[in-house]
């Protein structure tokens, strides 16, 4: 087991690649905390995990909200005994429109949730690391971070801004031993980017399996990733493999970001 008794909070652990990311770190040995606003999904995770043997808390939470955050990452220590791990992979999706038609409440919430959440997330998580000497942090970013990406400018925007402030998370917190890196998915299979493809499908007047093909016309292995190839590159990650790697930002995407 790779991650046998390491205290993990994974944000946005109900659904999608936070959830399979925490059933990978459960069966790592992991002791897991999943939090997020859709509480009936995290029971959902929850049994599955418990079902199996693995040590799992729940705690919905609102992490554009610091008091709760806060709250979170108090009840992970006081439950499990410690803080190991942050995986900050909630997010939100944000509008599909050109940037002059889109309303200021739609950018500042997906702000909120990406940078806001993330900022609170690693503060409150770091302030139990550092005094322990030791840590791992892994910001999940995304491909839409590393090139231009119409229609989609807040999450665009919030998307790069984590990939940098990884790299300042990564020289701060070294010489504490807390390492920090980013993880970005490229197109994944499952409920978001279907609902990603069919906002840009009704947008630019395409079917959905034609918006999909135009994705997957972009990738050099010519499908979406898995959500478990994403949670492999993350147990690998947070693992002692990693030991020596901070700072960087790892693309799990087919190739997709190289055309």
């Amino acid at each position: 087991m790779k991650l046998k008794n390491k205290v993990t909070i994974i944000t946005g652990g109900g659904y999608g690649i936070g959830r399979v990311i925490a059933l990978r770190f459960a069966a790592e040995g992991a002791r897991v905390c999943i939090a997020s606003r859709s509480e009936d999904k995290l029971e959902d995770t929850a049994r599955e995990i418990e079902d199996k043997g693995g040590q799992i808390l729940v705690v919905p939470v609102d992490i554009s909200r610091e008091e709760e955050v806060e709250s979170m990452v108090a009840q992970t220590v006081d439950h499990f005994g410690g803080l190991d791990v942050l995986v900050n992979n909630a997010a939100a999706e944000g509008p599909t429109l050109p940037i002059h038609e889109m309303d200021g409440r739609d950018w500042r919430q997906v702000v909120d949730v990406n940078l806001n959440g993330l900022f609170y997330c690693t503060k409150h998580a770091l302030k139990r690391m550092i005094p322990q000497k030791g840590g791992n942090i892994i910001n999940i970013g995304s491909i839409a971070g590393v090139y231009a990406y119409p229609m989609r400018t807040p999450y665009n925007a919030t998307k790069w801004a984590i990939a940098g402030v990884t790299q300042t998370i990564a020289a701060e917190a070294g010489p504490h031993n807390i390492r920090c890196n980013c993880l970005s998915p490229g197109p994944t299979e499952g409920e978001r980017s279907a609902r990603v493809i069919q906002k840009r499908a009704d947008a630019s007047g395409q079917t959905f399996n034609e918006m999909k093909k135009w994705y997957e016309d972009q990738i050099p292995i010519r499908r979406f990733v898995k959500a478990e190839e994403v949670a492999s590159t993350a147990v690998f990650l947070a693992s002692d493999d990693s030991s020596g790697i901070t700072a960087q930002h790892f693309c799990v995407s087919g190739g997709i970001e190289v055309l």
